[in-house]
C-alpha cells in the first residue's frame, strides 16, 4: 500500500498505475481520506497523461464498487439501459424505456439533470406532479417490477466516488478528460446492475462534443471499457446539428413525449433515433434475433399502444397522475405567454446554432447556470424549424413559451440569432456510425 502522493506522482510522471493503486485512491476519495487537493492533482495528472485500457477499466470498476451495486436476477428478463451524451430536444428516454419494457426488457434507468445548454431527463420528469425522481431503492425496485421501467436520479449509495470526483473535475478544468468521462458514465451504469447498454454519443452544434472525431473517440472508449468490464455495450454516433425534437423545455418535452407515445404526433428524426436505440437494447438483451426483428418489435410496441401503457404504469408507480397520457394539459404547467417568432426574411434553414437554442431555454428559466438554480418547468420553445425547412415572416422559427414579456423578447432575439437562413440546406446522416467492437481507443 502506497501513500496517496506516491500514486499521484506516478501518474504525473506517466506511469501506468496497478489496479491496487487505483482502488486505494478511489476508496480514499469515498471515505474522505483523500483530500480535495489530492483528488484535483490526480484528475489533472490523468487529464495530461491519459490512461491505458487497463487503467480505465480498473478506475471504472473501483468507482462502481465505491457504493451499492444493484442486482436484478429476480426479474424475468434482462435489465437494459441507454445513455445519451445530451443535446437539445433529446427526450428519447421517456418513450424508449417504455417501448423496451413492452418488449420484455426491464429498464432501471438512472438519469441526470440538465448540464449547461443540454436538457436533463430528471428535470423533465420533475414537471410531472407527484412523480418521485429520487425514490428509495425499495420503491425503485417495485416500479421496475410492476411497470418494466423506472426513470430516476442517482441515489446517494450508487457510485458515490463519482459524485465527488465529478464535482472536482467541474472546477479544475479536467471535465474533458476522456478516461474520467468514461469512468463517470460507466461506473453508474455498472452499479445499476445492467445486462446491456446502448450509448447515444452525439456530435454537432448542440452536442457536448461538437467535433465528430472527438465524439467517435468517446464512443469507442465507452464501448471498449464497458465490454472489458463485463457490460455488453453498443454505441451509436448521432447528429445533434439541430434539435432532435421540435420542442425544448421541460413540461413541453414531456408533452412531446406523450404525443409520441400515444401516436398523436411522431416526428421522423426523433422516432428513428428512439426505434434504433430500442432495437440495440433488445439485441443486447437477447430479446430479438437480429436488428431487423428488434426494430419491428419496438415499432409494434408504439403502434399497438403497449409502450404508452407501460409509461402510464411507470408514472403511476412513482407517484404521478394516472391520467397523464389522456389529459396532459390538466397536469403539466403552462407558461402565460406563448407567441411565435418569425425570421426577418423568407428562405430555408441552412444552419442552426443548436447550443444557442439550448441556452435560450436556460435564459427563459428552463435550465440552470448554477446547480442550486430553480427550474421553471413551463417555459421553452416548440415548433422549432429544422434544417432545410422553409421559414418566412409568416412561417415561424418557433413558438416561445415565456413567463413574462421580457423573457419572451430576450428568447426571441436568441432564437433569431441561432438560425441561418439561405437558399437550401442538406442534412447529413442522422446516425453516422454504429460501434460494437471492443476497443482500447
Amino acid at each position: 500500500m502506497r501513500f496517496t502522493q506516491e500514486i499521484i506522482a506516478a501518474k504525473r510522471d506517466g506511469a501506468e498505475l496497478p489496479d491496487a493503486d487505483i482502488r486505494q485512491l478511489i476508496a480514499g476519495l469515498t471515505d474522505g481520506s483523500v483530500s480535495e487537493g489530492q483528488a484535483a492533482a490526480f484528475a489533472m495528472a490523468v487529464y495530461l497523461n491519459g490512461m491505458s485500457a487497463n487503467e480505465r477499466v480498473a478506475l471504472t470498476l473501483a468507482m462502481r464498487d465505491s457504493g451499492t451495486v444493484l442486482n436484478w436476477d429476480d426479474l424475468s428478463g434482462p435489465a437494459l439501459d441507454k445513455h445519451s451524451t445530451g443535446g437539445v430536444g433529446d427526450t428519447v428516454s421517456l418513450p424508449l424505456a417504455a417501448a423496451v419494457a413492452a418488449c420484455g426488457g426491464y429498464v432501471p434507468m438512472i438519469s441526470g439533470r440538465g448540464l449547461g445548454h443540454t436538457g436533463g431527463t430528471l428535470d423533465k420528469l420533475d414537471a410531472v406532479p407527484g412523480y418521485v425522481t429520487q425514490p428509495d431503492i425499495a420503491l425503485f425496485r417495485k416500479a421496475v417490477r410492476e411497470a418494466g421501467c423506472a426513470i430516476i436520479g442517482q441515489t446517494a449509495d450508487l457510485a458515490p466516488a463519482d459524485r465527488r470526483l465529478y464535482a472536482i473535475r467541474d472546477v479544475t478544468a479536467t471535465a474533458e478528460s476522456l478516461p474520467l468521462i468514461t469512468a463517470s458514465i460507466l461506473s453508474k451504469k455498472l452499479a445499476a446492475g445492467l445486462s446491456g447498454l446502448a450509448m447515444d454519443v452525439k456530435f454537432g452544434s448542440g452536442a457536448f462534443l461538437p467535433d465528430s472525431g472527438q465524439a467517435q473517440a468517446l464512443a469507442r472508449a465507452l464501448v471498449g471499457v464497458a465490454n472489458d468490464a463485463g457490460l455488453p455495450t453498443t454505441a451509436l454516433l448521432t447528429d445533434m446539428s439541430e434539435p432532435l425534437a421540435s420542442a425544448a423545455g421541460n413540461a413541453l418535452e414531456v408533452a412531446y413525449a406523450l404525443d409520441h407515445l400515444t401516436g398523436r404526433r411522431r416526428e421522423p428524426r426523433f422516432h428513428e433515433v428512439t426505434v434504433v436505440l430500442g432495437a440495440e437494447m433488445l439485441l443486447l438483451g437477447g430479446l430479438a434475433a437480429d436488428l431487423d426483428a428488434a426494430r419491428a418489435r419496438i415499432e409494434d410496441a408504439f403502434a399497438s399502444g403497449a409502450a404508452a401503457e407501460r409509461f402510464a404504469r411507470m408514472v403511476a408507480a412513482l407517484g404521478g397522475p394516472a391520467d397523464l397520457l389522456e389529459a396532459p394539459g390538466r397536469h403539466l404547467a403552462a407558461a402565460p405567454i406563448a407567441k411565435p417568432v418569425f425570421p426577418e426574411a423568407a428562405g430555408a434553414v441552412t444552419a442552426i446554432d443548436t447550443r444557442a437554442l439550448g441556452f435560450a431555454v436556460v435564459a427563459l428559466g428552463g435550465g440552470r447556470t448554477r446547480p442550486q438554480d430553480p427550474i421553471d418547468h413551463a417555459v421553452g420553445i416548440v415548433e422549432l424549424a429544422g434544417l432545410g425547412e422553409a421559414v418566412a415572416p409568416d412561417r415561424p422559427l418557433g413558438i416561445v413559451h415565456a413567463r413574462d414579456t421580457a423573457g419572451f423578447e430576450a428568447a426571441s432575439e436568441r432564437l433569431r440569432k441561432a438560425y441561418r437562413i439561405g437558399e437550401a440546406a442538406a442534412r447529413g446522416p442522422l446516425i453516422a456510425e454504429r460501434i460494437t467492437e471492443r476497443s482500447s481507443a
